[in-house]
C-alpha cells in the first residue's frame, strides 16, 4: 500500500521527489504545499553538473533542459572601465571536471518549471491508469505545526486546516521552517553555519545580449556579479563579506529598507553604477540572503525527514545546490521504495547512502570565500593579476580536465525499484 506523503517546498526538491516516487509506486498519494502564492518561476541561473546530468537523463527530461538552457561562455573579470582582466571559459572537452560556467546554465525558474510540469503529467497519467495515487499542489499554504508519533505525522497548515500523514518531507529550502518545526529554533545556530557573507539578487533591463558573465570587484569585500546571456534581463547579485549593523539585521525588515541598506552599501561602485543603483530600486524580485551551509548530523527525525537546502545546502560558492537536491531526492525515493515495508529502514538508508556525498560535495576550496573579495585595491589587482596570468596560460583549463565531475565522490547507486524512462543512464 503506498504512503501519504507531504512535500513542504515547491523549488527543485519537492517536484524532482514527486516525480521519483510516482513513477516508481502509483499508489503514493502526494500532497505538494508551497509558501509561495504561486510557482515561482523567478529567480538566478543555476547549472546541472555532476550527478545532476544523469539524473536528468533517467527522468527523460535532459532534453528539455538543453532547449532552455542560456548562452553563456565564460565568466569575465573586469574593472570599472569594462576592460576584461581574465576570462574564466567554459570547459566544453567533455572530459573532467565543469568549470564557473556549467555546459547546462538554466534559469532556476525554467528548471522548477520542467519538473513541475513533469510531476503533474505523471500523476495524470497515474489516475488515467487507474492508480489510487497521485500528486496536489496547494500553493499559498505551508504548515504551522507538526506532531509525530511512531504511526506518523498530524500536520496543522496556515490556513487552519488539518492532516495526517505518513511521511512529512521537507524541501523548502535553506530556511526550512519544516527544519526549524522538528528540530526547534534553539538548535538553528548549530545547524546553520554563516560564511560570513551576504548576497543580494535582482534583474535589471538588458541593454543586448552578452554571452558572458561579468564579476567587478570593489575594496572592502564586495562584488558584482552580472549575467545577461540571450535573456531580456540581466541578472544582478551584490555580494559582500563587509558585515555591518545594518547588514546584520536586515533580513527583518521590509524590501524597501532592504534595498537602501545595499545601495548604501554599494553607493560608491564605479562600474555601471546608474544601471545597476537605479536597477535595484526598482527591481520587484530583489531579494537577499545570509551565505552559509547547512550541517547536520541526521537529516530525519522520526517520520519527518530533510532533503536539498534544508538538509545540506552546500552555499552557492560550490555550484553544487541544484545537483544536490536532485541527488537527495533520488536516493530518498530509491531508499523510500527500497524498503518499502519500514519506512524508519528506509530513513536510515538514505541518511548513510547520502552521506559521504554531501560531507564531500560541502567542503570549499581552502580560502573561499575570504579569497574573492580583497579588501585592497591592491589586493584586487593582485586577484586580477594571477587570474590573468592563470587563464592566459589555460591552467585553468588544464586543472579542470584533470580534475573528476563527479563532486563528492558518488556513483549513482541504481535502483531496481525505481522505474525510470532512462534507467539505463549512467
Amino acid at each position: 500500500m503506498g504512503l501519504k506523503i507531504l512535500i513542504n517546498g515547491a523549488g527543485i526538491c519537492g517536484p524532482a521527489l514527486a516525480v521519483f516516487l510516482l513513477r516508481s509506486d502509483p499508489s503514493y498519494t502526494i500532497a505538494v504545499v508551497e509558501r509561495s502564492t504561486e510557482l515561482r518561476t523567478a529567480g538566478q541561473q543555476i547549472d546541472l553538473r555532476a550527478q545532476g546530468i544523469p539524473l536528468m537523463k533517467k527522468l527523460g527530461l535532459l532534453e528539455k533542459v538543453k532547449e532552455r538552457t542560456v548562452v553563456e561562455s565564460g565568466l569575465a573579470f573586469v574593472d570599472s572601465n569594462d576592460k576584461v582582466k581574465a576570462v574564466l571559459g567554459v570547459n566544453d572537452s567533455g572530459k573532467g571536471q565543469q568549470s564557473f560556467t556549467s555546459e547546462y546554465e538554466i534559469m532556476r525558474g525554467d528548471l522548477v518549471d520542467i519538473l513541475y510540469q513533469e510531476s503533474l503529467d505523471v500523476g495524470k497519467q497515474v489516475k488515467r491508469d487507474g492508480g489510487k495515487g497521485g500528486v496536489n499542489y496547494d500553493f499559498g499554504k505551508y504548515a504551522t505545526k507538526l506532531t509525530q508519533d511512531d504511526t506518523g505525522v498530524d500536520v496543522v497548515f496556515s490556513d487552519g486546516t488539518s492532516d495526517r500523514f505518513d511521511l512529512v518531507v521537507g524541501c523548502d529550502g535553506q530556511g526550512s521552517r519544516t527544519r526549524r518545526l522538528t528540530w526547534g529554533d534553539e538548535l538553528e545556530k548549530d545547524i546553520f553555519k554563516s560564511l560570513g557573507a551576504y548576497i543580494a539578487f535582482f534583474t535589471i533591463p538588458a541593454t543586448g545580449q552578452e554571452d558572458i558573465g561579468k564579476i567587478f570587484h570593489m575594496p572592502n569585500y564586495r562584488v558584482i556579479f552580472t549575467r545577461t546571456g540571450d535573456r531580456p534581463v540581466t541578472q544582478v547579485c551584490l555580494a559582500t563579506m563587509n558585515i555591518t549593523k545594518e547588514l546584520e539585521g536586515c533580513s527583518n525588515k521590509t524590501i524597501n529598507e532592504q534595498k537602501e541598506v545595499w545601495k548604501k552599501l554599494f553607493g560608491d561602485c564605479t562600474w555601471q553604477h546608474e544601471r545597476l543603483l537605479e536597477g535595484l530600486d526598482k527591481a520587484e524580485d530583489f531579494y537577499m540572503s545570509h551565505v552559509g551551509q547547512v550541517k547536520m548530523d541526521s537529516w530525519f527525525k522520526g517520520r519527518v525527514v530533510l532533503a536539498g537546502d534544508a538538509g545540506y545546502c552546500p552555499t552557492p560558492f560550490t555550484g553544487q545546490g541544484s545537483t544536490a537536491s536532485l541527488v537527495g531526492s533520488y536516493i530518498l525515493a530509491g531508499e523510500l521504495t527500497k524498503h518499502s515495508d519500514n519506512i524508519t529502514a528506509g530513513l536510515e538508508s538514505y541518511n548513510r547512502v547520502l552521506r559521504p556525498y554531501v560531507d564531500e560535495m560541502q567542503k570549499l576550496v581552502p580560502g573561499t570565500p575570504n579569497i574573492l573579495y580583497p579588501k585592497t585595491e591592491f589586493g584586487i589587482w593582485a586577484l586580477q593579476t594571477f587570474l590573468g596570468i592563470f587563464t592566459t596560460l589555460k591552467i585553468d583549463k588544464a586543472i579542470n580536465m584533470m580534475l573528476p565531475e563527479g563532486k563528492g565522490g558518488l556513483v549513482i547507486p541504481q535502483y531496481e525499484t525505481l522505474k525510470l524512462p532512462g534507467v539505463a543512464a549512467s
